[in-house]
């Protein structure tokens, strides 16, 4: 019988080398990464449970430490962030940039950006980035309400597979975010309370809650190649945030918040509700205790 021509360690070598366990993270420490969006990246940078921050704070955990540029602005749709291209992103001479773009072109309706427009303005916006040897991730839009069957989000599905035709064609990364929102909101309806409004992700439908930031990010941080060991080191250094919820005031991390939640549901109760029923309590004992 002749031997084979690779030994199965040699074998295991190659495997090993092509495994994305083995995968370096694309972005370095020191570098620059700007954040290209709407509101809802405004919004993403501007506490430490926004996805821009935890995008961060998730690849330090890392080892890799990077520099953020803001460049979201509430409403903005692909032709103004076009505009603004060179302004708030490449004359800051960043390393990458992440592109989050779409819901305002849809969610605007007769102001938005009809489907052949958006290609053209976002097609040039990767050109002009990659031009200047700025690494792009381009990020699919997220849901335009938690309601998938909706006209808007329909009306997106061509938005999105445009995003991921583009993505493949200029060699971007990807962030396929809506497909993970989608898959979130499923594994949400087994186990998670809906909000007031009646939703899982986010506030209002559109803009992130807690939930909906922390999968923005790990798509973001998925895209990038991070594998699950990386991806769980992100997701604990996370717990130990600051959270922007109804225990924020109490400067409460997402950690200790999510105890609250288990004391809460073991007493048939909702954070708020634990809450509200403690502070009653406190307050009943001192005024009695005034009284005396």
């Amino acid at each position: 019988m002749k031997p084979l021509p690779f030994s199965l360690a040699a074998l295991a070598i190659i495997f090993s080398a092509a495994s994305p366990l083995c995968a370096e993270i694309p972005i370095k420490s020191g570098e620059k990464v700007a954040f290209l969006g709407d509101s809802i990246t405004q919004g993403g940078q501007s506490s430490a449970g926004g996805y821009v921050q935890l995008i961060g704070s998730g690849l330090a955990a890392n080892g890799v430490k990077i520099e953020i540029i803001g460049a979201g602005i509430s409403g903005h749709k692909s032709n103004q962030m076009l505009e603004r291209l060179e302004r708030d992103v490449l004359s800051k001479n960043p390393d990458w940039m992440t592109l989050s773009c779409g819901v305002n072109d849809v969610w605007h309706g007769a102001k938005g950006v009809a489907l052949p427009d958006y290609q053209k303005n976002i097609t040039e916006i990767v050109d002009k980035a990659q031009a200047a040897k700025v690494k792009v991730i381009i990020l699919t839009s997220t849901m335009i309400r938690e309601d998938p069957a909706n006209a808007e989000n329909q009306k997106l599905i061509a938005y999105n597979d445009f995003l991921r035709a583009l993505a493949k064609e200029k060699k971007c990364h990807l962030a396929d975010l809506n497909a993970d929102m989608q898959a979130a909101l499923i594994e949400a309806a087994k186990t998670e309370q809906k909000s007031a409004k009646g939703n899982y992700l986010t506030s209002d439908g559109v803009h992130m809650a807690l939930a909906g930031n922390l999968m923005m990010a790990e798509g973001v941080l998925k895209g990038l190649g991070l594998n699950a060991g990386e991806l769980a080191k992100a997701k604990e250094a996370w717990l130990d945030l600051p959270l922007v919820t109804v225990s924020a005031s109490m400067g409460l991390t997402q950690r200790q918040a999510k105890e609250l939640d288990k004391l809460a549901k073991a007493r048939q109760l909702d954070t708020a509700g634990l809450l509200n029923q403690e502070l009653r309590e406190v307050i009943e004992a001192e005024l009695n205790g005034k009284a005396r």
